[in-house]
C-alpha cells in the first residue's frame, strides 16, 4: 500500500515538474528597471552644455567664472556630481547611452554602435534631438578632428550610433536664433578652446555668457530648461564635477544627493516617458530638484 502511494507521489512531481517552464541555461534573469517616484514636470526644450576636465571645487566659487556661477544661483546646484571614470570619450558615451560601449580611450571607436540611446529613444516616441558641435565642419561630419583648439569628434557620441540619422548631427552654426525651432532635447558641445580642455575657466564662462544666456532668458518664460555639466574632473576631487539646471521648472538652491551621469540620462528619459538605455534603468530620476 505504502509503495503504491509512493509510487503515485513520485509519478505527480514528476510530471508537474515537467509542465513547470525553467529559465534556459546561461541566461541572466531580466533587469528590472528602477520605477519612478513621484512626478516630474512637462518640459518643452532642454538645452544641454558639456564643459571639459575641471572638478567641482575648481568651479564653484571661482572669480574666473562669475556667469557660471550666477547660474549655479539661479537654479539647481548638484553639489555631489560625478563623472562615471576617465578620460573624456566614455563619459560622453556613458551620458548619452547608459554605457561606454566598451570605449576606455579617446580613439576613434573601430566600429559603430546600435544600443539604445538617448536619440533614439527620443525619435522613437516622435520627439526630436540634435547634436550641435562647435567648429563641426559639415552635417553628419565623420572626421576625429578639425586641428588643434577645434572641434573633437571624442565630445560628440552620437556620431557613433547607426540607429541615429546623421542629420542630427550638426554645427553649432546650426543652432537656430528662433528658440522654438529648437529639438526637444539638444546638446551643445563648445571647441577644445572654449570648454576649458585647451582654453581657459575665464574663456569657457565668457563663450557660455555670450552663446547660451540669450536660451537662459527665453527659457525663463517658455517652460525650457539648461543643463550644464562636466565630462570627468582633473584628477582632483574623486571626479566630482560641476552640475546644475536652470529653468523655471527647478527649485533654487544646493542638492547634495550622490548622483553621476546615468542619473542625469535617466532623468531627461523620465521627462519624456522614454525607454532606459544602458546603466540608466538601475539607478532613479533626479526628483528633489522640481518645484
Amino acid at each position: 500500500m505504502f509503495r503504491k502511494w509512493g509510487f503515485l507521489l513520485l509519478l505527480v512531481v514528476i510530471i508537474v515538474s515537467a509542465c513547470t517552464p525553467s529559465q534556459p541555461k546561461n541566461q541572466a534573469p531580466a533587469e528590472k528597471t528602477i520605477p519612478v517616484t513621484g512626478k516630474l514636470p512637462k518640459i518643452d526644450h532642454i538645452v544641454i552644455v558639456v564643459e571639459e576636465n575641471r572638478s567641482q571645487k575648481a568651479i564653484e566659487g571661482n572669480p574666473s567664472a562669475p556667469y557660471i556661477n550666477s547660474l549655479m544661483k539661479q537654479g539647481a546646484n548638484l553639489t555631489n556630481f560625478h563623472a562615471i571614470e576617465h578620460p573624456s570619450q566614455p563619459n560622453y558615451l556613458d551620458l548619452f547611452s547608459g554605457s561606454n560601449q566598451g570605449v576606455t580611450n579617446d580613439k576613434v571607436p573601430k566600429t559603430k554602435f546600435s544600443t539604445d540611446n538617448l536619440a533614439s529613444e527620443l525619435i522613437a516616441k516622435n520627439y526630436s534631438f540634435v547634436g550641435y558641435s562647435e567648429d563641426q565642419p559639415s552635417t553628419g561630419y565623420n572626421g576625429a578632428s578639425t586641428g588643434p583648439g577645434g572641434y573633437a569628434r571624442k565630445h560628440n557620441p552620437w556620431v557613433n550610433f547607426t540607429n541615429v540619422p546623421k542629420e542630427v548631427n550638426q554645427s553649432l552654426t546650426n543652432f537656430p536664433k528662433d528658440f522654438t525651432k529648437l529639438p526637444t532635447v539638444s546638446f551643445v558641445i563648445p571647441n577644445l578652446l572654449n570648454d576649458m580642455h585647451d582654453g581657459t575657466i575665464k574663456e569657457a564662462d565668457d563663450w557660455l555668457k555670450e552663446k547660451i544666456n540669450p536660451y537662459v532668458q527665453w527659457a525663463k518664460n517658455h517652460n525650457s530648461l539648461l543643463i550644464v555639466t562636466w565630462d570627468e574632473d582633473d584628477y582632483s576631487q574623486d571626479n566630482k564635477i560641476a552640475t546644475f539646471f536652470v529653468g523655471p521648472m527647478v527649485k533654487t538652491g544646493q542638492f547634495d544627493e550622490k548622483l553621476n551621469h546615468y542619473h542625469l540620462l535617466r532623468t531627461i528619459e523620465d521627462l519624456y516617458s522614454l525607454a532606459h538605455a544602458g546603466e540608466s534603468k538601475t539607478v532613479e530620476p533626479i526628483m528633489k530638484i522640481w518645484k
